[in-house]
């Protein structure tokens, strides 16, 4: 699973380093097995490599005990989010920079109706219920990558502060690999890229 994101980031020019974090030695074998030149392997402590453990713990422990110029420009990318690019890290770094984002997220373009738990529309007006291709949809998070200055990481102890942009992909992309379901789905999706 981890080949996708390392290849993609291995593959933007605008990435100087690509950092691994992970407690394990066969995800350690299986990602230097692969060559990628950028990449290095840092080992998460104990207390960070839990089920329980936060993902901003891991990114505050590996900038605490590395020498990162505050201004340095940190992707957090996860790797359960196997449809991002090498063009979507450069477009998002560029739009990163041009709109003067603290941090940016990835987020993918749905047209489906929301609706709470209460039974409130979240998205849309049901009574005047829009033409699916009329609608101009919601913005969901689709966990790929997180786009932040290391300042700002550090002052907020978070992945997104200030001024936050979003770089939009398209909706197959908000399909994450948690799930046996989920692998059913992204590797028709694949399939059909790819042909």
């Amino acid at each position: 699973m981890i080949w996708w994101t390392l290849n993609a980031l291995s593959r933007a020019v605008c990435i100087d380093e690509i950092v691994l974090a992970t407690d394990c030695d066969e995800i350690e074998n299986t990602a230097k097995s692969f060559g990628f030149e950028k990449l290095t392997i840092y080992k998460r402590v104990y207390e960070n490599a839990q089920d329980h453990s936060s993902t901003e713990s891991v990114m505050l422990e590996y900038l605490d005990s590395s020498r990162h110029d505050e201004k340095s420009v940190f992707i957090l990318v996860q790797a359960t989010s196997p449809f991002t690019t090498a063009s979507n890290f450069t477009n998002a770094l560029n739009q990163f920079k041009e709109e003067g984002c603290n941090s940016m997220l990835s987020c993918a373009l749905t047209h489906q109706f929301i609706w709470n738990k209460e039974g409130r529309p979240l998205n849309y007006d049901f009574s005047n219920r829009p033409r699916r291709q009329d609608f101009e949809g919601t913005l969901i998070e689709n966990g790929a990558f997180y786009i932040s200055r290391v300042k700002d990481i550090l002052d907020s102890k978070n992945r997104l502060s200030g001024k936050i942009g979003i770089y939009k992909m398209p909706e197959y992309t908000s399909i994450e690999l948690d799930e046996p379901m989920d692998w059913i789905r992204a590797e028709a999706i694949m399939w059909w890229l790819m042909k």
